[in-house]
């Protein structure tokens, strides 16, 4: 959260010229209660992003022969990381079974970017946009998250992982950042 990561997906997919699949919080009527009471609403919080996922997995799927490339803001498989970290014993038994039941085929990405950043300079990112319903985010929520995603990447072997230190970059302004980047992924 605050990284990056939809900015950097919209620039990359016009230089390309593919489209984009993005994640789609806003979609989530359950992510306002979850911001401000986690314990209250995280299973329907991570129910409801699990079957979008899926669903938009699905039809990603269907749209392959047609459009073969996408460029996306999320993995499927880093969902399991919001889970375990929200949901309790019980929760998380019933949302990894649910998961399991779904058998979900993901795409596998030609390459993973995964930005980072202190939990501080996220947590400033996060405050200073001035999204309503991220405005109650809990920086210790945060950090567990942030350092939940470092062990994630560090042991995500399903395609190459190209880490990005997003402190100091700013795609959306600093266009020798971005092409920097480019000539990494190229």
């Amino acid at each position: 959260i605050g990284v990056g990561k939809t900015t950097l997906t919209k620039l990359l997919a016009d230089y390309f010229g593919y489209d984009t699949f993005l994640e789609k919080p806003n979609d989530n009527p359950f992510l306002v209660d979850f911001y401000k009471n986690p314990k209250k609403s995280a299973l329907a919080t991570q129910l409801f992003f699990l079957f979008q996922r899926v669903k938009e997995s699905e039809e990603l799927k269907q749209e392959d022969i047609f459009n073969p490339v996408k460029i996306s803001d999320f993995l499927l498989e880093k969902d399991k990381l919001f889970a375990e970290l929200t949901l309790d014993e019980h929760e998380l038994s019933l949302y990894n079974q649910i998961y399991d039941y779904l058998s979900i085929e993901l795409p596998i990405p030609d390459i993973v970017i995964y930005l980072q950043a202190e939990t501080k300079t996220l947590y400033r990112r996060v405050k200073s946009r001035g999204v309503e319903m991220e405005k109650s985010i809990d920086y210790n929520y945060l950090e567990s998250l942030n350092e939940a995603y470092k062990k994630f990447f560090l042991n995500y072997e399903r395609s190459l992982v190209l880490i990005v230190n997003s402190e100091f970059i700013n795609f959306a302004t600093k266009e020798d950042d971005f092409i920097l980047l480019l000539g990494k992924i190229m």
